[in-house]
């Protein structure tokens, strides 16, 4: 008795229980309510199990972050735009305007990452289901797409390229997290790389942060979340979220057999052009690498998510990788950056 009262103190338990009741989601009054992890994300996760009705994961925004309650709008405009196009994405039950916060169907805790690592027999398989999900994504969802709903920005454009991903890179990782100066000529590499990579069209859905840890797997099937961050950019960047993801470190030889799938399925539903995709491809691949390298060293830094410190040799021997043998233009400066990490750390 002690501990539900410790909880229904809690005003974020009140407030479920009066979304629930008010959205008609709560046919009895015996509720089980956990807190869940939310891997680098500052919004507030919580499991609703109900004995009669389905389970549901409740998401509070961030409160220190100024635009908390924006992104829980575009969560909620772009998840039922994304749901009524058959996007394999989770049902929303309920929205509040004024806490911001949404009620999601629960679709367990099998991650794509978990999964694969559980099933490696299995492997490709699951990436394939995974790339068919992501086909329905970037195509079905452009229909009616409610771009004003995007919180952050609505393309994925060049600007974004040299503040978040290559930025990031010199800033949180060079910078912050190694202590590193910024060697003559990088930023007019970066200038060149993000040329390149603005290149390729840039009408599809993007999700921008497609990687196993976003993909779920719930009864046999591919789900993807933490969609808010959607807008409209070019097919490779998501793919290469996807396959250069140093959560499960996919081999050279997967990721080949991958992308060629992704190739085979993508030609298959649209006008679609192989040797112009994979011009652009690998540029998209080497701004997705940099911006992970970015994002790991801050959250295992400033966010204190030590979590992540463990993956960043993985990504920056996948950022070597791509540089030692899939990019055509001279990016001798980074190239030399990352090799002078490597030995480092």
């Amino acid at each position: 008795m002690e501990q539900i009262l410790l909880v229904l103190s809690d005003p974020r338990i009140i407030l479920l229980y009066e979304l629930l009741e008010r959205n008609k989601l709560s046919p009895s009054d015996r509720h089980s309510i956990e807190k869940l992890a939310g891997d680098g994300s500052s919004r507030v996760f919580f499991r609703i199990s109900q004995p009669e009705a389905p389970s549901l994961v409740a998401v509070f925004p961030d409160t220190f972050h100024p635009r908390g309650k924006e992104e829980a709008m575009a969560a909620y405009r772009i998840g039922r735009h994304l749901h009524s196009c058959s996007v394999p994405v989770p049902q929303i039950y309920a929205y509040d305007t004024e806490s911001g916060v949404i009620l999601f169907e629960d679709l367990g805790n099998i991650q794509l990452q978990s999964r694969v690592q559980e099933e490696p027999d299995k492997l490709i398989f699951w990436y394939e289901k995974t790339i068919d999900a992501l086909l329905c994504l970037q195509i079905s969802g452009r229909s009616g797409f409610p771009l004003e709903s995007c919180w952050d920005t609505s393309r994925y454009d060049r600007q974004l390229m040299l503040e978040r991903e290559s930025g990031y890179f010199m800033q949180a990782f060079c910078r912050n997290f190694l202590g590193k100066r910024i060697p003559p000529g990088l930023t007019a590499e970066f200038n060149d790389l993000a040329g390149q990579a603005a290149r390729q069209p840039a009408d599809f859905i993007l999700h921008r942060d497609f990687q196993s840890r976003n993909i779920m797997v719930h009864e046999g099937e591919i789900r993807i979340i933490d969609f808010q961050g959607a807008r409209l950019g070019p097919l490779g960047y998501d793919l290469a979220s996807l396959l250069i993801d140093p959560y499960v470190g996919l081999s050279s030889d997967e990721q080949e057999q991958l992308l060629d799938y992704y190739l085979g399925q993508a030609a298959s539903r649209i006008d679609f052009d192989r040797a112009d995709f994979l011009a652009g491809y690998y540029s998209l691949a080497l701004q997705r690498n940099l911006q992970i390298l970015g994002a790991f060293a801050f959250l295992s830094t400033k966010k204190s998510r030590h979590f992540f410190r463990k993956f960043i040799k993985p990504a920056l021997c996948s950022l070597h990788h791509l540089l030692q043998h899939h990019v055509n233009h001279d990016y001798s400066v980074l190239a030399r950056l990352v090799a002078e990490i490597n030995k480092e750390i």
